[in-house]
C-alpha cells in the first residue's frame, strides 16, 4: 500500500511540474508589451553589490545595533560563570 501512495505522489507532482512548465512558455517572454521600456542590465558588479553586499551589509548593522542597544542586566544573562545550583533564600516551612 505505501509504494501506491508513492506511485501516486510521484505522479501528481511530475504532472504538476510538466503542466506549469508547459504553461509558462518562455516564447511569451519574447514578445513586447504596450509602453514596456526596460532599461539597460545590470554589470556582474552592480548585481553582486544589489544581492550579495547589501543584505549582508543590512544583516551586520542590524547585529550590531541589538549589541549596542543592548539593556539586559548582567546578571541575568546565562552564562557558565553565574550558573547557581543552590538557592538564594532558605525556604521556611
Amino acid at each position: 500500500m505505501d509504494k501506491k501512495n508513492a506511485l501516486r505522489a510521484g505522479a501528481l507532482a511530475a504532472g504538476t511540474t510538466l503542466m506549469m512548465l508547459l504553461m509558462s512558455s518562455p516564447a511569451l517572454a519574447l514578445t513586447r508589451d504596450d509602453g514596456d521600456d526596460p532599461g539597460t542590465g545590470l554589470s556582474v558588479i552592480e548585481t553582486l553589490g544589489l544581492y550579495v553586499l547589501a543584505p549582508i551589509a543590512l544583516f551586520v548593522i542590524i547585529a550590531g545595533l541589538v549589541m549596542v542597544l543592548d539593556r539586559s542586566k548582567e546578571e541575568h544573562r546565562v552564562t557558565s560563570r553565574n550558573i547557581r545550583t543552590r538557592p538564594k533564600a532558605d525556604a521556611k516551612a
